[in-house]
């Protein structure tokens, strides 16, 4: 365990950071160093048996919704005083690919570790609309999940629909990925509000996922695509990695989701099995 004193360190070093205006606006988000990215994973179908991981690696210099701060790491133990290594790390919950629990948008909605376990494992279905995604207020509609269904079937009850739009091939230029304009809104593609609503009635999901921050389009201020899944007691995972990397339908999602007391969301490790 960390002593109180080394966290509130490693919280304020986030917040340095964050007064440094790195990701404080579109001048601060310009000026920042380019992050290592992964390769693309290569495609694998589904039946293969492979696993692909649909995870961002968590870094300091990985993009956030503008205003929150970056993640810390602090080494409070080391191999040679004491033989372990050891570090503390400060995050704002939604931070990297990370889950949103129903209490994230609704007072009295369920916490991390209220999640049903059984949701955690699901059909995967990925929709792609990275053709239309050169626009960044893009939505995933519900013509497009209807396109989606003539061309591979109904969606199963209790799926985990993923939204791909391509964004992730902006993450080595942070401020191309959160992409403000110059009042500050940023833009990037998410769900339309009717296509989660249809998601949830018509088809039962899980929950939804995106390859970009917000599962609204991140222009949205009423947040609708939010309200529709979390609202219902679903969960959301934004800032998946690799979706292009997995079939259209055929694989199982599973989320590792994070379980601490209250949580409204967190960090997750998610790997598709196909």
């Amino acid at each position: 365990m960390c002593a109180p004193r080394i966290v509130h360190i490693a919280h304020d070093a986030a917040a340095r950071t964050n007064r440094r205006g790195l990701f404080g606006g579109a001048v601060g988000l310009a000026a920042l160093a380019t992050v290592a990215v992964a390769p693309p994973a290569a495609a694998v179908p589904a039946g293969s048996g492979g696993v692909v991981d649909l995870t961002h690696t968590l870094t300091p210099q990985l993009p956030v919704w503008p205003g929150n701060p970056p993640p810390a790491m602090l080494p409070v133990a080391w191999h040679a005083v004491g033989g372990f290594a050891q570090q503390a790390l400060a995050f704002w919950e939604h931070t990297g690919t990370h889950l949103d629990a129903p209490a994230h948008r609704v007072p009295g909605g369920a916490t991390t570790e209220l999640l049903a376990v059984r949701d955690l494992v699901a059909p995967l279905v990925v929709v792609d609309i990275s053709a239309k995604a050169d626009d960044a207020d893009a939505t995933l509609t519900i013509a497009d999940i209807e396109n989606w269904q003539a061309r591979h079937g109904r969606i199963p009850p209790r799926a985990f629909v993923a939204m791909y739009s391509g964004w992730e091939r902006r993450l080595a230029d942070p401020a191309a990925f959160v992409n403000l304009d110059a009042q500050g809104t940023a833009h990037a593609p998410g769900f339309a509000p009717e296509a989660a609503e249809y998601l949830v009635s018509r088809c039962d999901v899980v929950g939804v996922g995106v390859d970009t921050l917000s599962l609204d389009r991140a222009s949205s201020r009423d947040y609708g695509a939010h309200t529709a899944i979390l609202g219902a007691g679903r969960y959301g995972v934004e800032m998946l990695a690799n979706l292009a990397a997995v079939p259209p339908r055929g694989a199982t999602v599973v989320v590792g989701a994070p379980k601490h007391a209250g949580g409204t969301g967190g960090p997750c490790r998610v790997l598709a099995l196909t």
